[in-house]
């Protein structure tokens, strides 16, 4: 290809006193970016080989006349490079030199194609027709492109490839080129530069430009740092993690243990070992919900440095980064030697999060890369080279997450990825599902695991460690005690606050918990208030306080009560003298009993004012079950939360225990109401467990239409859908409120940030969409409200419903809003 042939092709337009930038020399620039990003693929070559003809399509009429009369094009530039590829001459020259066949080749020239974040679905009937139109001399030209490339990389071959396995790459290459595009499309890293050099010595400097690149995008990951990364002395589940045997290749060790038990920081040793073994270049840690992975970015902050030899880059992945102070901290943060780094180029988006060296956030974000999104096989991507930590981990038993799960597992081990699962309360089935699709992506056989040991640290296919030593410290067993009602649960908290014990009660639902609130206070009892609908504003600053009074250091918490809903079980490190909670499938209530006297190096038992740990849980009687609404008429709105066997079960198995005790029971609990052979209900619940059970039949086979078809490739397996089109989870449908207050004559968010968009971010809050379906929310076309929103793009504007809060908290009928106890949906008695 001449220099002729590469000046008449621009790949991009000319900006200001700059040259047009060709698209063989753009081409290029992704191909040396793919070379460093694949350095220890095997099949390196081939890619780059591929990923240098990723754009192909611009060269052609339409894409120029597009970039410089600003005409339209039938197809875009990434179809009309599938078409340039599978023209027959084209596909004949390749095939030739790279051996193989075109059932190999073919899904692999649809995975470049569809670097824009969704393949190409131009039917094979419109490629002569876009060939045709590009024009005679293009042809000859894209011709001569590929040739040249197939000289550049002559090391690159087919050989051994199936069609099969070519399907599975698929999703990996998608995702590097997608990744390769983004850095060698910027202007800054490669200067536009006028047809001058031929494509060899272009390429020669390309690779140059590729490595400071590739630094400035913070995607070089820096090498493990093998020195032990904490100074206290482990506890028994870190030392297993520094001891156990690592087997070759992908790896999934699973760490079991009890709330509080150290094992995060046995999954950060692990990691540790894992990285400097090869198995992962960094790091994601995927939480629950954005408040366990704020917790969770607090926590890694001031470890990830020690896991490499230089800094890293360290970002948060949730929609709501943007709110957290120690992210920002990080992003404003100078580089230097000992504290992590986020640049902006990482910064600009949720989905360049996962490509960072340690990345914190939902579970969602990694999910997305299993789901037919756009930019899925992106996420896919950066997961790849990271050791996914799932953490709770237990979370993922619904059927839809826990299908949702499995897929990821299997296309991350096939990738020769590896991660950790953290759980506290998995079921052995769970588990067991789990390792299977892990192994079969490794491409391994599988033996089922049944042991029950707990704690129990064990990898799949591998060493197992089950046999610990108890904790130096520890609660002892928790007694479990059951209260018949509220009124009960009012007055045992009464008793104990006046004896100076700080307490809470979790409940199912926030109405509930708002009325125990008041049930509370109208007995003097002093009683904060922390549930999922309060505007974040007024969350965070609650959060803050309710850790200040009731965390590790926390003081002035002697006689107070704190009443929360689930937000409690995982999300913050709280401590109590005394605990009270609504009824809870069992797993749930062994995570709320973690709080109960959790740390007893600080409170030992002599400093508390109570003599025992007990976990006094608001419960009809399980041996009377009259009617379907047996825990209605004791919990009310927290009746609604959970499945009534697994709460009947709950309420049964820990009548006959009397306590749990960790680990003895834990896991016979565990398994005696999630497991397969779970006694039988009441006749009286029989219609409940049925419906419940259908439902999860459902959930399972939507997850199985949402995911994707591993084996079907890319090109017939991936999408372009928007996320809320494919969910991550399935739940109640929520709707998004931002509130205002009144200031003058003008309208201003309820938070007070000084930055306009920080402030309306933090004034919002979500409740039930069936919930606020029934009130006469405000006309968003009153004048005032649309003056408010007039700068918002159209997007924003039909993702919210803005409310104005009165004086007095009315912002309509039925629904008010205070700052200390929540949106308040007053006309409501159940949700």
């Amino acid at each position: 290809m001449n220099l002729s042939q590469i000046g008449r092709w621009p790949g991009k337009s000319a900006s200001s006193g700059m040259p047009a930038h060709p698209a063989a020399y753009h081409m290029l620039d992704v191909a040396a970016v793919a070379e460093i990003l694949l350095a220890d693929h095997p099949r390196r070559d081939l890619f780059c080989l591929l990923i240098a003809l990723h754009d192909v399509g611009k060269i052609g009429k339409p894409f120029r006349d597009m970039l410089y009369n600003g005409s339209a094009q039938a197809w875009k530039h990434w179809e009309v490079t599938e078409a340039w590829l599978r023209a027959e001459s084209t596909e004949t020259l390749m095939l030739k030199q790279l051996g193989g066949t075109f059932h190999a080749l073919r899904p692999l020239i649809a995975a470049i194609a569809g670097h824009h974040g969704r393949p190409p679905h131009a039917p094979d009937r419109d490629w002569t027709t876009m060939r045709a139109m590009a024009g005679a001399q293009a042809e000859e030209d894209a011709l001569a492109f590929v040739r040249v490339c197939l000289d550049l990389w002559p090391a690159a071959s087919l050989s051994g490839l199936r069609n099969r396995e070519a399907k599975h790459l698929t999703w990996l290459l998608a995702g590097v080129t997608t990744v390769a595009d983004w850095v060698g499309s910027n202007a800054e890293w490669f200067s536009p530069t006028s047809a001058t050099l031929s494509l060899p010595d272009y390429l020669k400097m390309a690779r140059w430009k590729a490595p400071k690149a590739l630094a400035a995008a913070g995607l070089l990951p820096p090498a493990p740092k093998a020195e032990p990364l904490f100074n206290f002395a482990l506890r028994p589940m870190q030392q297993a993690a520094r001891d156990i045997a690592l087997p070759p290749g992908p790896m999934l060790p699973i760490i079991e243990d009890e709330t509080g038990a150290g094992k995060t920081e046995a999954a950060l040793i692990l990691l540790q070992r894992m990285l400097c073994a090869d198995k992962g270049r960094g790091a994601y840690l995927a939480l629950p919900t954005m408040a366990t992975a704020d917790a969770m970015f607090r926590r890694a902050r001031g470890v990830v440095t020690g896991l490499f030899q230089s800094e890293p880059s360290l970002t948060l992945a949730h929609g709501r980064a943007g709110l957290s102070v120690e992210f920002r901290d990080v992003r404003n943060a100078a580089p230097s030697s000992d504290a992590p780094v986020c640049g902006d180029w990482l910064a600009e988006s949720r989905r360049r999060a996962l490509l960072a060296d340690i990345g914190v956030g939902t579970i969602d974000q990694a999910l997305l890369a299993v789901l037919p999104t756009r930019f899925a096989t992106l996420r896919n991507w950066g997961l790849s080279r990271k050791v996914l930590i799932v953490d709770e981990a237990h979370e993922m038993g619904d059927p839809y997450l826990a299908h949702e799960l499995a897929t990821l597992l299997r296309l991350h081990a096939m990738q020769g990825g590896s991660a950790i699962l953290l759980t506290a309360t998995l079921p052995l089935d769970l588990r067991a599902r789990l390792s299977r699709a892990f192994a079969e992506g490794a491409g391994r056989d599988f033996a089922e695991d049944h042991d029950p040991a707990y704690p129990s640290l064990s990898i799949t296919g591998g060493a197992a460690i089950r046999d610990f030593p108890p904790p130096a410290l520890t609660k002892g067993d928790v007694v479990v005690d059951r209260l018949p009602d509220a009124v009960a649960a009012v007055d045992l908290l009464a008793e104990a606050t006046a004896r100076g014990a700080a307490c809470v009660w979790v409940r199912n639902a926030v109405d509930d918990a708002i009325a125990a609130v008041a049930a509370l206070r109208e007995r003097g009892i002093e009683a904060d208030l922390l549930h999922a609908r309060f505007t974040l504003a007024d969350r965070k600053r609650i959060e803050a306080r309710v850790m200040a009074q009731f965390g590790p250091e926390g003081t002035g918490r002697a006689g107070r009560v704190l009443v929360g809903t689930q937000v409690l079980e995982s999300s913050l490190d709280l401590d109590f003298d005394v605990m009270v909670s609504d009824l809870a499938p069992i797993a749930s209530l062994i995570q709320r009993a973690g709080r109960l006297w959790r740390h007893m190096d600080l409170r030992p038992a002599s400093a508390r004012p109570v003599p025992a740990p007990v976990l006094h849980i608001v419960a009809p009687d399980p041996a009377r079950v009259e009617d379907e609404r047996w825990l209605h008429a004791v919990l009310e709105g927290g009746a609604w939360v959970y499945p009534q066997a697994d709460q009947w079960r709950t309420a049964q198995v820990l009548a006959e225990a009397g306590d749990l005790r960790a680990p003895g029971n834990l896991r016979a609990l565990i398994e005696a109401v999630h497991g397969p052979d779970a006694r039988a209900v009441p006749p009286a619940l029989e219609r409940a467990e049925t419906e419940a059970l259908g439902e999860g039949y459902a959930r399972a086979n939507r997850a199985r239409q949402n995911t994707i078809t591993i084996e079907d490739g890319y090109r017939d397996g991936g999408g372009a859908s928007d996320d809320a089109e494919y969910p991550t989870r399935l739940g109640q449908e929520t709707r998004t409120l931002l509130l205002l207050r009144r200031e003058g004559n003008a309208l201003r968010p309820w938070s007070d940030a000084p930055d306009r968009a920080e402030a309306e971010a933090l004034s919002e809050v979500s409740a039930s969409a069936a919930r606020l379906a029934g009130l006469d929310l405000p006309d968003q076309n009153q004048p005032e409200l649309t003056a408010f929103t007039a700068d918002w793009p159209e997007w924003h504007k039909v993702s919210v419903t803005l409310c104005i809060v009165e004086e007095d908290g009315t912002i309509c009928e039925g629904l008010a809003y205070d700052a200390d106890l929540g949106l308040l949906l007053v006309r409501s008695r159940t949700g």
